[in-house]
């Protein structure tokens, strides 16, 4: 699948982009692109440089150097071919609460410059594609924050723009609604190119073909989930009789072995491996245990996660990979 994504032109195109103040960079020289039809995970910690780079890319903000292009447009030179190009959710969606969903996306429509048939045609499938279609008559402030997250997407496709910059679309949603919302935006994907800025690890796991991480005002990390997870390195859990400090001990001698972590002590000593989880490193951890006259109860090879992998790369300390 990797493969198949980057032969793919790039809707969003991004060259050592930089915006400083000061001294002091917020964003520093960071590069990717984002295939286009592809949804893409933009996560970093708080602080990173993700609204930063999401306000240049959506036009609210100058770069200091650099360039970006939003569906072949410079976002510095072109700054309107990029909103016509452009449906952008911010993360408080802005909406007027004493309008009626169709009176609000009518005004909508008519300041992005649309006739009354387009805004009619297009009102109509955003509010099926949003599952909106028996609620437009209802009064915006009255409605829960999961359908206002929906009026906020439909405002987004109005336009029908190839490209979509969704910016914590499920923050504040109770666990049914955040479904919801993660199913409309799975099924925008071939339709439209999806970068979408979120904190939830799971969410980007279920939709997301690619993951671009920033930390630091760089990037230190980008591919799909899997390949990421299997950046992080896999880990063996053990459950071992015998002594613990001395089962440590030996254990952190194995060769491929770069870490051990005590989880419970007693007559039976629990213990999480990092490290090569070949058949060669367990084979020798075995045989370790078995020397020694301990007991092995348990051994298994586990993969990390894509939270394990983001603790690890935001880390002040990690180098970037």
């Amino acid at each position: 699948m990797a493969e198949n994504l980057k032969s793919r032109a790039a809707d969003i195109s991004v060259e050592r982009l930089t915006k400083a103040y000061g001294n002091f960079l917020a964003v520093d020289h960071i590069s990717f692109n984002v295939p286009s039809g592809t949804i893409v995970g933009f996560l970093g910690p708080n602080g990173a440089g993700k609204t930063t780079t999401i306000r240049m890319l959506t036009c609210f903000m100058p770069p200091t150097s650099g360039t970006a292009k939003v569906a072949g447009h410079d976002v510095f030179h072109e700054s309107l071919k990029v909103r016509e190009n452009i449906g952008y959710l911010p993360e408080s969606t802005p909406l007027y609460t004493e309008m009626r969903i169709r009176e609000y996306l009518e005004f909508r429509g008519k300041l992005r410059g649309l006739d009354r048939d387009t805004r009619r045609k297009r009102i109509e499938h955003v509010a099926e594609r949003c599952w909106l279609k028996d609620r437009l008559d209802s009064v915006i402030g009255t409605l829960s924050k999961g359908y206002r997250q929906r009026v906020g997407i439909a405002d987004a496709l109005l336009h029908n723009p190839p490209v979509l910059v969704l910016d914590e679309p499920t923050v504040g949603l109770d666990p049914s609604q955040i479904r919801e919302a993660r199913k409309l935006i799975a099924d925008l994907a071939g339709d439209h190119t999806v970068l979408l800025s979120t904190h939830i690890l799971q969410e980007v796991e279920m939709v997301c073909q690619r993951v671009i991480i920033i930390a630091r005002g760089k990037i230190v990390a980008q591919g799909t989930p899997e390949e990421l997870k299997n950046k992080a390195g896999a880990g063996i859990r053990l459950e071992v009789r015998g002594p613990s400090d001395q089962v440590r001990s030996a254990l952190m001698a194995v060769p491929g072995i770069e870490k051990v972590d005590v989880e419970s002590t007693g007559a039976v000593g629990r213990f999480t491996l990092q490290g090569k989880t070949s058949v060669e490193v367990r084979e020798q951890i075995a045989g370790t245990i078995s020397q020694r006259g301990w007991a092995l109860r348990e051994m298994r090879a586990e993969g990390a996660t894509l939270e394990e992998f983001f603790v690890k790369i935001t880390d002040p300390g990690a180098a970037a990979a």
